[in-house]
This record gives C-alpha cells, sequence and structure tokens, in this order.
C-alpha cells in the first residue's frame, strides 16, 4: 500500500545533525575531528568507505570539487550569512579578501591569505551541505596523510616525480598499492589535480587537516535580513514600482539556458563561437558542431554550450561585452547579488521578446500576442535548499500578481539515466516532513519533442533531502520501496513558499498537503537527472554533467518558456 509519507527516521543521521548543530551553538570555533566519529557512523550513501583505512576518493572527489582550492590551507572556516554579520564578529570588509570559488558549487566565499575562510550562507541548509563537505575531505585527506607519512618510500617516488616533471609507470603503482586504487579511481585523482597530483600528494604527506568552523550568526532573524538585503539589490536595479504593479512568472533554472533561447546571441555570432571551438575544441564540440546540419536542432545546443566555453576563456573580455550588450539592448536584465543570498536575477519583459532572434523551438502562435503583455518573467540562479523557501516567500510579497512558479533542476534517480528528465507531482519533503502532492503543469509530451537521447518520465514522485551527504542506503531503500525515484534539494521549500502564498497560514508540519485545489496559478517542476545512486556512485562524484546534460537543459528550459507563453496569451485574449 502506498502510505505518501514514508517512515525516514534514521537514528545515524538524525543523531550526525543533531551534533553539528548543537556544536555550532558554540561561540568558539569547533574542530571538525569532533564530527568525524559520527560523520562515517550514517554511512552516506556518498561516503561509503568513511569508516575504511584506505582512502575513498569518489567521495574525496566530490568534496573537493565543492570547496575552493585553498581549503587545503584553511585553517578557520566562518559561517555568516551577510557582510553585516561579519562585521559584528569583528571581520569587517571580508569582501576586500580574495574572492575564491568551488568548481561545482555556487557559494560566495572569500580567503584572508592566512589560513582563514569567510563563507556566506543563506539558509541552514547551506550548514546542511557544508559540515558534511568538510568531514569528508578532512577524513580522506587525513587517511591519505597517514599512509604517505607511513610509508617513507613512496614519498621518496613522489619527491622523484616532482622533481623529473614525468610519472614513472612503477611510481605511480605504489600509489595505487598503497592506496588500494583502482584503474577508475587513480583516474580520478589524475582528473581531480592533473599535473599537480604528485605536488598535492606531497601537500597531503606533509601535514594532517585540522579544519575549524565557526557559525556567526545562527538566528533566523539573520536569514531574513539576508534575503531582504538581495531584495534590495534587486529593487534598485529593476525599481521597485515596476516588481510591484507588473504580473511575475516566477522561474528557478540557471543564469544561461533562458538568456540564450530568448536573446538570440548565440546563433548570431556562430562564427566567432566555431572559431573558438575550432582552436580549443572542448569536450570534441568541434568535431560534433561539424557534423550538424545548419538546421540540426541539436546544433543550438551545441553552440548555447560552446558560448559558455567561449566566455569562460574570454580574456580580454571582448566577446562577454558583445553579449552584454545584445541583451540589455533587448531590454533583458542581469543583478548580481555579492554581499547577500549568492542568487543572480534576470528579468525578461514578454513585450521585449524578438521573435526573430528567440530560439525556432519555442517560436509558437502565442509568441505573436506578448507585445501587449506587461508582464515579466523573474528567473533566479536556482538556490540551495531552504534558501529556495526564503527567495520565493520575498518575491511573493514583493511583486505584483504571480502567475506561475516553474522550477527546473538537477536530481538524482533510482531508476532512470543520467540525462533523462522526471517529472513528478508528488514531493516529499525532509524540512517540513509534508508530502506535497499537486497538480504539475508539465507531461512527458511537453519535454519529449526536444529530447534526441535520453527519456523523459513523468507522473514520478521526489523527495526533498537535506543534504547530499545525508542519506544512506537505508534512506534510500525506504524511499525506493514506496515509489520515489527523484531526490533533488529545493522543490519541497519552493512548494511551501507556493503554499503560504495561497493560504492564509504557514505551511504545516508532518502532514499530507494536497495544493490541487486552492493554488490559483501554474506549478511546474523539471528534473534532469545528474547521479544514478545505486548504479553507478561515481557518475555525480567524479565529474560534472558536462555536454552530456545540455538535451535536458535545454529541453527543459524550452517546455518552461512554452508554457509561459502560452498561459500569457490566454490571459491577453480573456482581456
Amino acid at each position: 500500500m502506498d502510505r505518501t509519507v514514508p517512515s525516514t527516521e534514521n537514528e545515524e543521521i538524525e543523531l550526525y545533525i543533531r551534533t553539528y548543530f548543537s556544536l555550532l551553538r558554540s561561540s568558539a570555533p569547533v574542530r571538525i575531528k569532533a564530527l568525524e566519529e559520527t560523520h562515517a557512523g550514517m554511512r552516506s550513501s556518498l561516503h561509503a568507505k568513511a569508516e575504511s583505512p584506505m582512502p575513498d576518493v569518489a567521495a574525496f572527489t566530490y568534496a573537493y570539487l565543492r570547496l575552493p582550492s585553498v581549503i587545503k590551507e584553511t585553517r578557520l572556516v566562518m559561517l555568516g550569512q551577510s557582510e553585516e554579520v561579519f562585521a559584528r564578529r569583528g571581520y569587517h570588509n571580508v569582501h576586500r579578501w580574495q574572492l575564491v570559488e568551488a568548481p561545482a558549487r555556487r557559494r560566495l566565499m572569500f580567503y584572508d591569505g592566512q589560513g582563514t575562510l569567510a563563507a556566506f550562507i543563506a539558509s541552514v541548509s547551506d550548514i546542511d551541505d557544508l559540515v558534511p563537505l568538510l568531514t569528508a575531505f578532512q577524513i580522506e585527506w587525513n587517511k591519505m596523510h597517514t599512509l604517505l607519512s607511513l610509508n617513507r618510500s613512496v614519498v621518496r617516488r613522489l619527491e622523484r616525480t616532482v622533481q623529473s616533471g614525468a610519472w614513472l609507470q612503477e611510481d605511480q603503482q605504489a600509489l595505487r598499492d598503497l592506496f588500494e586504487l583502482d584503474a577508475s579511481a587513480w583516474q580520478q585523482l589524475e582528473r581531480l589535480f592533473g599535473k599537480r597530483l604528485a605536488v598535492t600528494l606531497l601537500e597531503i604527506a606533509s601535514r594532517p587537516q585540522d579544519v575549524q568552523v565557526i557559525l556567526l550568526a545562527s538566528s533566523l532573524t539573520d536569514y531574513r535580513r539576508a534575503t531582504q538585503g538581495w531584495w534590495r539589490r534587486v529593487e534598485a536595479e529593476v525599481g521597485q514600482e515596476v516588481l510591484e504593479q507588473r504580473p511575475v512568472y516566477f522561474v528557478s533554472s540557471n543564469t544561461h539556458s533562458l538568456l540564450n533561447v530568448l536573446s538570440g546571441f548565440a546563433p548570431a555570432y556562430q562564427e566567432e563561437i566555431g572559431a573558438f571551438l575550432n582552436a580549443a575544441n572542448p569536450e570534441g564540440l568541434s568535431d560534433l558542431l561539424r557534423q550538424l546540419d545548419q538546421d540540426d536542432p541539436e546544433r543550438l545546443n551545441v553552440l548555447y554550450y560552446g558560448l559558455r566555453h567561449a566566455l569562460k576563456a574570454d580574456r580580454n573580455g571582448h566577446l562577454t561585452r558583445l553579449y552584454r550588450e545584445w541583451y540589455r539592448a533587448q531590454g533583458f536584465i542581469h543583478i548580481d547579488n555579492p554581499m547577500y543570498l549568492d542568487v543572480a536575477v534576470q528579468i525578461f519583459p514578454l513585450n521585449r521578446l524578438d521573435a526573430d532572434r528567440v530560439d525556432p523551438r519555442v517560436r509558437t502562435p502565442a509568441l505573436d500576442a506578448l507585445h501587449r503583455s506587461d508582464a515579466l518573467i523573474f528567473n533566479v540562479d536556482y538556490p540551495l535548499g531552504m534558501a529556495a523557501y526564503q527567495v520565493l516567500s520575498e518575491v511573493s510579497s514583493r511583486t505584483g500578481d504571480i502567475r506561475g512558479v516553474y522550477i527546473m533542476g538537477k536530481a538524482a534517480t533510482l531508476n532512470g539515466r543520467i540525462g533523462d528528465v522526471m517529472i513528478p507531482n508528488v514531493v516529499y519533503d525532509e524540512h517540513s516532513r509534508n508530502s506535497y502532492l499537486f497538480r504539475n503543469c508539465f507531461a512527458a509530451m511537453d519535454v519529449t519533442p526536444f529530447m534526441l537521447r535520453h527519456s523523459v518520465l513523468d507522473n514520478q514522485k521526489a523527495v526533498t533531502v537535506r543534504g547530499t551527504f545525508l542519506q544512506n542506503r537505508h534512506f534510500m531503500r525506504v524511499f525506493y520501496q514506496e515509489g520515489y525515484t527523484d531526490l533533488e534539494m529545493e522543490a519541497g521549500p519552493y512548494l511551501s513558499a507556493v503554499y503560504e502564498n495561497n493560504y492564509p497560514k504557514r505551511y504545516p508540519v508532518d502532514e499530507i498537503v494536497n495544493l490541487y485545489s486552492n493554488v490559483r496559478y501554474d506549478v511546474g517542476i523539471l528534473h534532469y537527472a545528474s547521479d544514478t545512486p545505486y548504479s553507478k556512485r561515481q557518475a555525480l562524484l567524479a565529474e560534472s554533467l558536462a555536454y552530456q546534460g545540455v538535451e535536458a537543459t535545454y529541453a527543459t528550459s524550452i517546455a518552461i518558456l512554452r508554457r509561459i507563453f502560452e498561459v500569457e496569451a490566454a490571459r491577453l485574449r480573456r482581456g
């Protein structure tokens, strides 16, 4: 029997969460070492070998990619919601420290050059994310340090490799034997550190990690202030009157897909993009582009993805300036928010869309009617966990009429393949312990026409988890037995905000919540699979989706835009 609300009690995971939140109440820094036992004891699916003396390269890779590279020298990590929070504790002008980034996690962080890292957090979900990342990183670093410190002959081999600049086969094998690594795990380390692998292993051999962490402020008020500061920046750029008076279609996606589909920049500058791809050929994109006809829809996907590579490599900023001038001339607005929530915003006025420039896949008859529309697409660079609730709650209370809420994001799938799209109509939210039942405005047929290689699975059931490390095989088995196959991090908090935007009270807790009848606008959720934790655990841990995720990204973006155009055109016809 489908109980809809599964039993998710897991003593080991709950103990770990209680432990780090209780320790972080301290006014003094807390050693990550104090969390290692409970972290290992929860037997996380992403850290399966935490209790083993041998390194878990997959878990180390996952954690390292989501932390800035200066984590190797960091001794203290400070968590704060805003610059004001840091200043109250005596850390003034942290924004003048070195800005540092993690390759696979969007989070604002600054490094003082002397071992202190300031990390801006938007909600408790950032704590649920950062603390396990730091703990996994330290556990695995120290495992490798211990093994190397006990085997000086292997360290001497590393020193010889650094001096010569080239690996000898027998030296590689000595490392693999010491760490008990198969070929796949060794390749992960090579991809992670590249030519600096031997240097990094010598760093690991030279010292253990003993990271400390401190939470500078933990009140709900501080999170609200950060969200309000984020909104003030948006108002300053767009204008309070504009946002309060014009209807809004809220979208949570990224900062490139909607812009590419609507602006027409990539096809207009395809020669420049093609020249860059021919010279650099990242991921073999130049070869792929040459194989595609001019009218092949996949050609646009390659150009969009190639543009991202070209912009990252744009050292003199020429292409970047052209790109910004192009979309600004169409009335599109991009707003970064560095000192509050690290959630960029894009505004697209529907009446400024140019039918000759937009992607042909969104040129529907509805597009012709939009020149009479006063509505805006309000797109946010999808926030993590409970920050999603804070963002949508703020937007709902500060703007005019919300006409639709559309969520696009990555998820792990228990029954599909990487690159597939999942469309849920039930979401269990670990934050509120609610099961949300809702009418998803999307079905498989809305996305399938734009997918060439992957599947679209609708009528799915999703779980919004608190953090990527905060699951184990028992946790996932319980959900899988209840038919939940879609694991992600934002849908539940967004639906809690939708509830409060349509009901005269705060969202409930531990209930089955029926959103079918009282929600007065579209709600659409589309997830594309980035990981298959049961069958290929290394997929997400070792690498990003890269081009493998492009088809799903643009198929879901196109489906969202077509839906917005249809809803707004129907409203205009009704007068």
